[in-house]
């Protein structure tokens, strides 16, 4: 698979990775948001917002694979 393509299916997954992550984040917090105090929505959003990087890490550093 050439370089150019591997972007382009990159670009397509981590659109669909942050979308489908974002939805799901959201509902999460909503169902925490009833029963949760400050500190835990705090932690949440902290972990929330950062947990993301590793599987959009994990699909640029596929993209940069040479091609073989």
């Amino acid at each position: 698979m050439t370089i150019r393509t591997r972007k382009f299916i990159g670009a397509i997954a981590l659109l669909v990775l942050i979308t489908v992550y974002s939805f799901a984040a959201m509902m999460v917090a909503i169902a925490l948001q009833v029963n949760a105090s400050k500190w835990v929505e705090v932690i949440y959003y902290i972990v929330a917002g950062l947990a993301w990087t590793i599987p959009a890490g994990a699909i640029i550093w596929w993209m940069q694979q040479l091609d073989e």
